[in-house]
């Protein structure tokens, strides 16, 4: 009777015991990843793509260099010499002789460019008028904003006005008649292409007075870009400032470019 008594009692604790090792079983295949309840598919992580970077706007007209570096071509009254300074303003002989028209078309859109400091024709990026206080001479430079191809066509339309317009006559707004002369100057061999011309403007005012303008004119191009200059005055105006114009000119818009590839 005791043996049989301790059989049953002990069957609940092997029920227990199986029950037991049943769960700890379930809990080992959960742990090990077996027969896991169907799950919601979780989303990939997602990459942002970089915003892209607004391209700079161009350079007008095809220049090369920024605005800051056409400024920083220019010419410097230091440049010329001690007589040179900052301008004071337009040359008066500027509104009473340039602003003339002829009939010779060539001739009158000569006159033109000269007076509107458009000599690349058209607008400068950057210009400077300088002063000689002992000539009473001016000197208008200029960095061009024109593609090579459009100063090399301005350069060879420069180089034909003394054949074209080598003596021709011009009215001023005042009603003047005025006598102008073109001719070839040379320049020192800088940059890549270049044209020098020379002018007088001979005419009479009202009262009686004889005046005679006389001015060189210089236009070159230094690789991608270029500079153009007038040094005009009625009285000396010496071609010596406008050799050195050229050739420190030159010499600038080199070392403009020279600091902006050793920058890049």
């Amino acid at each position: 009777m005791t043996s049989l008594t301790e059989a049953i009692r002990s069957r609940p604790r092997l029920r227990l015991s199986l029950a037991a090792a049943g769960l700890i079983a379930v809990g080992g295949c959960a742990a090990l990843g077996l027969n896991h309840p169907a799950t919601a598919p979780q989303p990939l992580p997602t990459i942002d793509r970089p915003t892209p970077i607004p391209k700079a706007p161009g350079r007008p007209n095809g220049a090369s260099l920024t605005d800051a570096q056409a400024q920083a071509a220019l010419l410097t009254p230091t440049d010329l010499g001690a007589s040179w300074t900052a301008t004071r303003g337009f040359a008066t002989w500027r509104d009473g002789m340039l602003k003339a028209t002829s009939s010779a078309g060539e001739c009158s859109r000569l006159l033109n460019a000269l007076y509107t400091d458009e000599l690349l024709g058209g607008p400068p990026r950057a210009v400077i008028g300088l002063d000689d206080t002992g000539t009473d001479a001016q000197l208008r430079y200029q960095i061009g904003a024109r593609r090579p191809a459009d100063v090399d066509a301005v350069l060879g339309w420069l180089k034909s006005l003394p054949a074209q317009c080598a003596r021709f006559t011009a009215t001023t707004d005042n009603g003047l008649q005025e006598d102008v002369r073109v001719d070839a100057a040379a320049l020192p061999e800088v940059g890549d292409a270049r044209q020098g011309l020379h002018l007088t403007i001979a005419t009479t005012t009202s009262d009686g007075r004889n005046r005679l303008l006389t001015m060189d004119v210089a236009a070159v191009r230094v690789g991608q870009d270029a500079f153009a200059l007038t040094n005009g005055g009625l009285g000396d105006v010496t071609n010596a400032a406008t050799q050195a114009a050229v050739q420190v000119g030159a010499l600038h818009l080199t070392d403009v470019h020279r600091r902006g590839r050793a920058q890049a």
